[in-house]
Protein backbone atom coordinates (compact mmCIF):
# COMPACT_ATOMS: atom_id res chain seq x y z
CA UNK A 1 0.00 0.00 0.00
CA UNK A 2 1.32 3.40 -0.99
CA UNK A 3 -0.03 6.95 -0.87
CA UNK A 4 -0.64 9.39 -3.72
CA UNK A 5 -2.08 12.86 -3.14
CA UNK A 6 -3.32 11.83 0.29
CA UNK A 7 -5.10 8.72 -0.99
CA UNK A 8 -4.15 5.10 -0.31
CA UNK A 9 -3.10 3.12 -3.37
CA UNK A 10 -3.03 -0.68 -3.41
CA UNK A 11 -0.27 -2.09 -5.63
CA UNK A 12 -0.29 -5.92 -5.91
CA UNK A 13 3.02 -7.70 -6.36
CA UNK A 14 4.98 -5.30 -4.17
CA UNK A 15 6.76 -5.62 -0.83
CA UNK A 16 6.64 -3.00 1.94
CA UNK A 17 9.80 -0.95 1.45
CA UNK A 18 9.91 -1.34 -2.35
CA UNK A 19 10.37 1.77 -4.49
CA UNK A 20 8.43 1.07 -7.67
CA UNK A 21 7.10 2.57 -10.86
CA UNK A 22 3.36 1.92 -11.09
CA UNK A 23 0.41 3.09 -13.15
CA UNK A 24 -2.31 4.38 -10.82
CA UNK A 25 -6.04 4.33 -11.54
CA UNK A 26 -9.36 4.51 -9.69
CA UNK A 27 -11.23 1.27 -9.05
CA UNK A 28 -14.49 2.02 -7.33
CA UNK A 29 -13.80 3.79 -4.03
CA UNK A 30 -10.20 2.62 -3.91
CA UNK A 31 -7.14 3.50 -5.95
CA UNK A 32 -5.18 0.69 -7.52
CA UNK A 33 -1.73 0.52 -9.02
CA UNK A 34 -0.33 -1.76 -11.68
CA UNK A 35 3.31 -2.59 -11.01
CA UNK A 36 5.49 -1.64 -13.98
CA UNK A 37 9.00 -1.86 -12.53
CA UNK A 38 10.76 -2.38 -9.21
CA UNK A 39 13.27 0.47 -8.97
CA UNK A 40 14.72 -0.33 -5.54
CA UNK A 41 13.75 -3.71 -4.00
CA UNK A 42 12.98 -4.03 -0.30
CA UNK A 43 14.76 -6.54 1.94
CA UNK A 44 12.87 -9.81 1.71
CA UNK A 45 12.09 -9.52 -2.00
CA UNK A 46 13.50 -12.25 -4.23
CA UNK A 47 13.20 -13.58 -7.77
CA UNK A 48 10.49 -16.29 -8.01
CA UNK A 49 11.63 -19.79 -8.95
CA UNK A 50 8.67 -20.19 -11.33
CA UNK A 51 8.76 -18.35 -14.68
CA UNK A 52 4.97 -18.00 -14.57
CA UNK A 53 4.88 -16.30 -11.15
CA UNK A 54 4.14 -12.86 -12.62
CA UNK A 55 1.03 -14.18 -14.42
CA UNK A 56 -0.25 -17.28 -12.65
CA UNK A 57 -2.61 -16.70 -9.73
CA UNK A 58 -1.53 -19.80 -7.83
CA UNK A 59 1.49 -18.44 -5.94
CA UNK A 60 0.93 -14.75 -5.31
CA UNK A 61 3.69 -14.44 -2.66
CA UNK A 62 6.51 -16.29 -4.39
CA UNK A 63 8.44 -13.01 -4.61
CA UNK A 64 8.73 -12.93 -0.77
CA UNK A 65 11.17 -14.92 1.34
CA UNK A 66 9.55 -17.54 3.56
CA UNK A 67 10.50 -15.57 6.68
CA UNK A 68 8.66 -12.50 5.39
CA UNK A 69 5.66 -14.60 4.35
CA UNK A 70 5.39 -15.99 7.88
CA UNK A 71 5.68 -12.54 9.43
CA UNK A 72 2.93 -11.07 7.25
CA UNK A 73 0.61 -14.04 7.69
CA UNK A 74 0.81 -13.69 11.45
CA UNK A 75 0.11 -9.95 11.14
CA UNK A 76 -2.92 -10.64 8.94
CA UNK A 77 -4.44 -13.06 11.46
CA UNK A 78 -3.80 -11.05 14.61
CA UNK A 79 -4.93 -7.83 12.91
CA UNK A 80 -8.17 -9.43 11.69
CA UNK A 81 -8.95 -10.75 15.17
CA UNK A 82 -8.29 -7.33 16.71
CA UNK A 83 -9.88 -5.01 14.15
CA UNK A 84 -12.69 -7.19 12.78
CA UNK A 85 -13.38 -9.36 15.82
CA UNK A 86 -12.52 -6.98 18.64
CA UNK A 87 -10.21 -9.61 20.16
CA UNK A 88 -6.81 -8.20 21.06
CA UNK A 89 -3.69 -10.37 21.20
CA UNK A 90 -3.60 -10.10 24.99
CA UNK A 91 -6.81 -12.16 25.20
CA UNK A 92 -5.36 -15.41 23.82
CA UNK A 93 -2.09 -17.31 23.70
CA UNK A 94 -0.42 -17.20 20.29
CA UNK A 95 1.28 -20.57 19.92
CA UNK A 96 4.35 -21.20 17.73
CA UNK A 97 3.76 -21.04 13.98
CA UNK A 98 3.83 -24.46 12.23
CA UNK A 99 5.73 -24.03 8.98
CA UNK A 100 5.66 -26.24 5.93
CA UNK A 101 8.84 -28.37 5.92
CA UNK A 102 9.17 -27.72 2.17
CA UNK A 103 8.66 -24.30 0.53
CA UNK A 104 7.75 -25.93 -2.81
CA UNK A 105 6.32 -29.25 -4.05
CA UNK A 106 3.74 -29.22 -1.26
CA UNK A 107 0.30 -29.25 -2.92
CA UNK A 108 -1.20 -32.68 -3.31
CA UNK A 109 -4.33 -31.49 -5.09
CA UNK A 110 -5.08 -28.93 -7.79
CA UNK A 111 -7.84 -27.79 -10.12
CA UNK A 112 -6.85 -27.18 -13.75
CA UNK A 113 -8.80 -25.57 -16.58
CA UNK A 114 -8.52 -26.05 -20.35
CA UNK A 115 -6.70 -23.19 -22.09
CA UNK A 116 -5.98 -23.21 -25.82
CA UNK A 117 -5.65 -26.98 -26.01
CA UNK A 118 -3.55 -27.18 -22.83
CA UNK A 119 -4.28 -27.08 -19.10
CA UNK A 120 -3.68 -24.19 -16.75
CA UNK A 121 -4.60 -22.17 -13.67
CA UNK A 122 -6.43 -18.88 -13.24
CA UNK A 123 -4.28 -15.83 -13.84
CA UNK A 124 -3.55 -13.19 -11.21
CA UNK A 125 -6.72 -11.46 -10.03
CA UNK A 126 -8.66 -12.64 -13.08
CA UNK A 127 -10.60 -15.54 -14.58
CA UNK A 128 -8.34 -15.69 -17.60
CA UNK A 129 -6.19 -18.80 -17.74
CA UNK A 130 -2.44 -19.30 -17.77
CA UNK A 131 -1.09 -22.40 -19.53
CA UNK A 132 0.91 -24.62 -17.15
CA UNK A 133 2.78 -27.75 -18.19
CA UNK A 134 4.94 -28.05 -15.07
CA UNK A 135 4.17 -26.61 -11.62
CA UNK A 136 6.79 -26.47 -8.81
CA UNK A 137 4.05 -25.94 -6.22
CA UNK A 138 2.68 -29.46 -6.81
CA UNK A 139 4.08 -32.56 -5.14
CA UNK A 140 6.70 -34.42 -7.24
CA UNK A 141 4.24 -37.07 -8.57
CA UNK A 142 1.96 -34.25 -9.80
CA UNK A 143 4.55 -31.66 -10.86
CA UNK A 144 4.64 -32.52 -14.59
CA UNK A 145 1.13 -34.01 -14.81
CA UNK A 146 -0.59 -30.88 -16.22
CA UNK A 147 1.46 -31.15 -19.41
CA UNK A 148 1.20 -34.96 -19.58
CA UNK A 149 -2.59 -34.91 -19.21
CA UNK A 150 -2.97 -32.17 -21.82
CA UNK A 151 -0.95 -34.28 -24.26
CA UNK A 152 -3.03 -37.38 -23.48
CA UNK A 153 -6.42 -35.68 -23.66
CA UNK A 154 -5.74 -33.78 -26.88
CA UNK A 155 -8.98 -32.81 -28.61
CA UNK A 156 -11.05 -34.32 -25.76
CA UNK A 157 -10.13 -31.22 -23.72
CA UNK A 158 -12.75 -29.19 -25.56
CA UNK A 159 -15.48 -31.16 -23.74
CA UNK A 160 -13.86 -30.75 -20.29
CA UNK A 161 -14.67 -28.02 -17.80
CA UNK A 162 -12.07 -28.85 -15.13
CA UNK A 163 -9.44 -31.46 -14.25
CA UNK A 164 -8.90 -32.22 -10.55
CA UNK A 165 -5.55 -33.74 -9.52
CA UNK A 166 -4.90 -35.69 -6.31
CA UNK A 167 -1.80 -37.36 -4.85
CA UNK A 168 -1.81 -39.39 -1.63
CA UNK A 169 1.22 -41.33 -0.44
CA UNK A 170 2.81 -41.28 -3.88
CA UNK A 171 -0.29 -42.57 -5.70
CA UNK A 172 -2.12 -40.34 -8.17
CA UNK A 173 -5.68 -40.10 -9.40
CA UNK A 174 -7.61 -37.39 -11.18
CA UNK A 175 -11.15 -36.39 -12.06
CA UNK A 176 -12.41 -35.13 -15.40
CA UNK A 177 -15.34 -32.75 -14.94
CA UNK A 178 -17.18 -32.83 -18.28
CA UNK A 179 -19.27 -29.99 -19.65
CA UNK A 180 -21.99 -32.41 -20.76
CA UNK A 181 -22.34 -36.15 -21.28
CA UNK A 182 -19.27 -38.36 -21.03
CA UNK A 183 -17.76 -39.41 -24.35
CA UNK A 184 -15.90 -42.59 -25.40
CA UNK A 185 -12.70 -40.53 -25.82
CA UNK A 186 -12.76 -39.62 -22.11
CA UNK A 187 -12.92 -43.29 -21.15
CA UNK A 188 -10.23 -44.28 -23.66
CA UNK A 189 -7.78 -41.69 -22.35
CA UNK A 190 -8.49 -42.59 -18.72
CA UNK A 191 -8.06 -46.31 -19.31
CA UNK A 192 -4.80 -45.76 -21.22
CA UNK A 193 -3.34 -43.67 -18.38
CA UNK A 194 -4.33 -46.35 -15.86
CA UNK A 195 -2.94 -49.12 -18.05
CA UNK A 196 0.37 -47.24 -18.43
CA UNK A 197 0.46 -46.75 -14.63
CA UNK A 198 0.57 -42.96 -14.94
CA UNK A 199 -2.35 -42.84 -12.50
CA UNK A 200 -4.05 -45.34 -10.20
CA UNK A 201 -7.56 -44.34 -11.21
CA UNK A 202 -9.86 -41.74 -12.71
CA UNK A 203 -13.28 -40.32 -11.84
CA UNK A 204 -15.29 -39.23 -14.88
CA UNK A 205 -17.93 -36.69 -13.81
CA UNK A 206 -20.61 -35.78 -16.38
CA UNK A 207 -22.25 -32.37 -16.50
CA UNK A 208 -25.31 -31.61 -14.40
CA UNK A 209 -28.21 -33.92 -15.24
CA UNK A 210 -26.08 -36.08 -17.54
CA UNK A 211 -25.70 -39.12 -15.30
CA UNK A 212 -23.66 -40.39 -12.38
CA UNK A 213 -19.85 -40.27 -12.04
CA UNK A 214 -17.90 -43.26 -13.37
CA UNK A 215 -14.96 -44.65 -11.40
CA UNK A 216 -12.20 -46.30 -13.44
CA UNK A 217 -9.28 -48.12 -11.88
CA UNK A 218 -8.68 -47.17 -8.22
CA UNK A 219 -9.34 -43.44 -7.93
CA UNK A 220 -10.02 -43.66 -4.17
CA UNK A 221 -6.70 -43.26 -2.37
CA UNK A 222 -6.05 -43.87 1.32
CA UNK A 223 -3.62 -42.74 4.02
CA UNK A 224 -3.79 -43.20 7.81
CA UNK A 225 -7.31 -44.58 7.60
CA UNK A 226 -8.71 -41.59 5.66
CA UNK A 227 -10.05 -42.10 2.13
CA UNK A 228 -9.65 -39.50 -0.63
CA UNK A 229 -11.16 -38.92 -4.06
CA UNK A 230 -10.04 -36.28 -6.57
CA UNK A 231 -13.55 -34.83 -6.95
CA UNK A 232 -13.88 -34.21 -3.18
CA UNK A 233 -12.20 -31.71 -0.85
CA UNK A 234 -9.04 -32.55 1.09
CA UNK A 235 -6.36 -30.44 2.73
CA UNK A 236 -3.69 -29.60 0.16
CA UNK A 237 -0.52 -30.03 2.24
CA UNK A 238 -0.16 -33.50 3.76
CA UNK A 239 2.95 -32.65 5.79
CA UNK A 240 1.23 -29.77 7.61
CA UNK A 241 -2.18 -31.43 7.79
CA UNK A 242 -0.85 -34.07 10.23
CA UNK A 243 0.23 -31.58 12.95
CA UNK A 244 -2.90 -29.53 12.23
CA UNK A 245 -5.13 -32.51 13.08
CA UNK A 246 -3.05 -33.44 16.13
CA UNK A 247 -3.21 -29.90 17.51
CA UNK A 248 -6.96 -29.49 16.93
CA UNK A 249 -7.71 -32.77 18.69
CA UNK A 250 -5.42 -31.87 21.60
CA UNK A 251 -7.08 -28.47 22.01
CA UNK A 252 -10.57 -30.01 22.03
CA UNK A 253 -9.36 -32.33 24.82
CA UNK A 254 -12.08 -34.97 24.52
CA UNK A 255 -12.65 -37.51 27.27
CA UNK A 256 -14.21 -40.98 27.06
CA UNK A 257 -17.59 -39.61 28.27
CA UNK A 258 -17.75 -36.65 25.85
CA UNK A 259 -20.22 -36.27 22.99
CA UNK A 260 -18.78 -34.27 20.08
CA UNK A 261 -20.48 -32.36 17.27
CA UNK A 262 -18.26 -31.97 14.21
CA UNK A 263 -19.48 -29.53 11.56
CA UNK A 264 -18.09 -29.44 7.99
CA UNK A 265 -16.53 -32.85 8.61
CA UNK A 266 -15.45 -33.57 5.02
CA UNK A 267 -13.97 -37.01 4.44
CA UNK A 268 -13.16 -37.58 8.12
CA UNK A 269 -9.88 -35.70 8.43
CA UNK A 270 -10.63 -34.92 12.10
CA UNK A 271 -13.46 -37.40 12.67
CA UNK A 272 -11.52 -40.60 13.34
CA UNK A 273 -9.07 -39.13 15.88
CA UNK A 274 -12.13 -37.61 17.59
CA UNK A 275 -13.91 -40.96 17.59
CA UNK A 276 -10.88 -42.63 19.17
CA UNK A 277 -10.99 -40.18 22.08
CA UNK A 278 -14.70 -39.43 22.63
CA UNK A 279 -17.79 -41.39 23.55
CA UNK A 280 -19.60 -40.36 20.36
CA UNK A 281 -19.17 -38.10 17.33
CA UNK A 282 -21.94 -36.63 15.18
CA UNK A 283 -20.27 -35.54 11.91
CA UNK A 284 -22.15 -33.26 9.49
CA UNK A 285 -21.03 -32.57 5.90
CA UNK A 286 -22.82 -31.28 2.78
CA UNK A 287 -20.79 -33.22 0.16
CA UNK A 288 -22.31 -36.59 -0.68
CA UNK A 289 -18.98 -37.89 -1.99
CA UNK A 290 -17.11 -36.87 1.18
CA UNK A 291 -19.72 -38.43 3.46
CA UNK A 292 -19.55 -41.67 1.49
CA UNK A 293 -15.75 -41.78 1.78
CA UNK A 294 -15.95 -41.15 5.53
CA UNK A 295 -18.61 -43.82 6.07
CA UNK A 296 -16.54 -46.39 4.17
CA UNK A 297 -13.45 -45.52 6.22
CA UNK A 298 -15.37 -45.70 9.51
CA UNK A 299 -16.71 -49.17 8.66
CA UNK A 300 -13.24 -50.36 7.68
CA UNK A 301 -11.75 -49.13 10.97
CA UNK A 302 -14.63 -50.39 13.10
CA UNK A 303 -15.77 -47.04 14.50
CA UNK A 304 -19.27 -47.69 15.79
CA UNK A 305 -19.51 -44.46 17.78
CA UNK A 306 -19.65 -42.14 14.75
CA UNK A 307 -22.81 -41.04 12.98
CA UNK A 308 -22.44 -39.25 9.64
CA UNK A 309 -25.11 -36.89 8.34
CA UNK A 310 -25.16 -35.48 4.81
CA UNK A 311 -26.72 -32.04 4.78
CA UNK A 312 -26.37 -28.30 5.27
CA UNK A 313 -24.42 -27.69 8.49
CA UNK A 314 -26.20 -24.44 9.34
CA UNK A 315 -29.66 -25.93 8.96
CA UNK A 316 -28.70 -29.08 10.83
CA UNK A 317 -27.16 -27.16 13.74
CA UNK A 318 -30.31 -25.04 14.03
CA UNK A 319 -32.34 -28.25 14.09
CA UNK A 320 -30.22 -29.66 16.91
CA UNK A 321 -30.79 -26.47 18.91
CA UNK A 322 -34.56 -26.68 18.41
CA UNK A 323 -34.48 -30.30 19.62
CA UNK A 324 -32.54 -29.20 22.75
CA UNK A 325 -29.68 -31.57 21.96
CA UNK A 326 -26.53 -31.35 24.08
CA UNK A 327 -22.85 -31.76 23.14
CA UNK A 328 -19.76 -31.45 25.30
CA UNK A 329 -17.48 -30.33 22.47
CA UNK A 330 -17.86 -28.68 19.05
CA UNK A 331 -15.23 -28.81 16.30
CA UNK A 332 -15.75 -27.11 12.94
CA UNK A 333 -13.73 -26.65 9.76
CA UNK A 334 -15.90 -24.37 7.59
CA UNK A 335 -15.22 -23.02 4.08
CA UNK A 336 -13.97 -19.47 3.47
CA UNK A 337 -17.45 -18.07 4.13
CA UNK A 338 -17.14 -19.19 7.75
CA UNK A 339 -19.96 -20.39 10.01
CA UNK A 340 -22.31 -17.50 10.82
CA UNK A 341 -24.36 -18.44 13.88
CA UNK A 342 -21.72 -20.64 15.52
CA UNK A 343 -21.80 -18.58 18.72
CA UNK A 344 -25.50 -19.20 19.31
CA UNK A 345 -25.36 -22.86 18.26
CA UNK A 346 -22.42 -23.70 20.53
CA UNK A 347 -23.97 -21.81 23.45
CA UNK A 348 -27.40 -23.39 23.18
CA UNK A 349 -25.92 -26.85 22.68
CA UNK A 350 -24.11 -26.24 26.01
CA UNK A 351 -20.67 -27.05 24.62
CA UNK A 352 -17.85 -26.41 27.07
CA UNK A 353 -15.13 -26.23 24.39
CA UNK A 354 -15.06 -25.14 20.75
CA UNK A 355 -12.20 -25.59 18.27
CA UNK A 356 -12.48 -23.60 15.04
CA UNK A 357 -10.28 -24.44 12.04
CA UNK A 358 -10.25 -21.46 9.67
CA UNK A 359 -8.93 -20.83 6.17
CA UNK A 360 -10.07 -17.18 6.09
CA UNK A 361 -8.90 -14.78 8.84
CA UNK A 362 -11.81 -12.39 8.25
CA UNK A 363 -14.44 -15.09 8.64
CA UNK A 364 -12.62 -16.40 11.74
CA UNK A 365 -12.62 -12.93 13.31
CA UNK A 366 -16.35 -12.47 12.72
CA UNK A 367 -17.26 -15.91 14.06
CA UNK A 368 -14.87 -15.59 17.00
CA UNK A 369 -16.62 -12.35 17.96
CA UNK A 370 -19.94 -14.25 17.93
CA UNK A 371 -18.52 -16.91 20.22
CA UNK A 372 -17.17 -14.30 22.63
CA UNK A 373 -20.53 -12.50 22.66
CA UNK A 374 -22.13 -15.79 23.71
CA UNK A 375 -19.79 -16.22 26.66
CA UNK A 376 -16.91 -18.21 25.17
CA UNK A 377 -13.36 -17.27 26.14
CA UNK A 378 -10.55 -17.33 23.52
CA UNK A 379 -7.71 -19.57 24.67
CA UNK A 380 -5.18 -20.29 21.92
CA UNK A 381 -4.45 -19.33 18.32
CA UNK A 382 -2.04 -21.26 16.12
CA UNK A 383 -1.10 -20.76 12.47
CA UNK A 384 -0.38 -23.62 10.07
CA UNK A 385 1.28 -22.80 6.75
CA UNK A 386 -0.55 -25.20 4.47
CA UNK A 387 -0.12 -22.82 1.54
CA UNK A 388 3.50 -21.59 1.24
CA UNK A 389 4.14 -19.01 -1.50
CA UNK A 390 0.59 -17.65 -1.09
CA UNK A 391 -1.21 -15.22 1.21
CA UNK A 392 -3.46 -18.04 2.48
CA UNK A 393 -3.11 -19.44 5.98
CA UNK A 394 -4.87 -22.05 8.11
CA UNK A 395 -5.65 -21.09 11.71
CA UNK A 396 -6.81 -23.15 14.69
CA UNK A 397 -8.48 -21.12 17.45
CA UNK A 398 -9.78 -22.69 20.66
CA UNK A 399 -12.44 -21.44 23.08
CA UNK A 400 -13.80 -22.54 26.43
CA UNK A 401 -17.14 -21.62 27.96
CA UNK A 402 -16.74 -18.78 30.44
CA UNK A 403 -18.85 -16.04 31.95
CA UNK A 404 -20.65 -13.83 29.42
CA UNK A 405 -18.80 -10.64 28.55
Amino acid sequence: MAEVAGRAVFVPGTVPGDRVLAEVFDQGKAMRGELLEVLDPAPGRRSPVCPLADRCGGCDWMHLTEALQHEYKQQIVTSALEHLGGIGHERYELLPFVFSPMPYNTRRRAVLHPVKGRLGFFGKRSHTHVEVDLCPALTPPLESLPGELADALGTALKDIDEVHLLEVGGEVSFALMAKGALRPKHREVAQALIRDEVVAGVVLVPGAGKGAPELLGKPVLEADGVRYRPDAFSQANADVNAPLVDHAIAELDCGPDDHVLELYSGNGNFTFPLAAAAKSVLAVESSTVSVGLAQDAARKQGFGNVRFVQGDCEKFAKGLVKESKRFDRVLLDPPRTGAPGIGEWASRLLASKVVYIACDPGALARDAAELVAQGFVPRTVRLFDLFPQTRHIEVVMSFTRGSRG
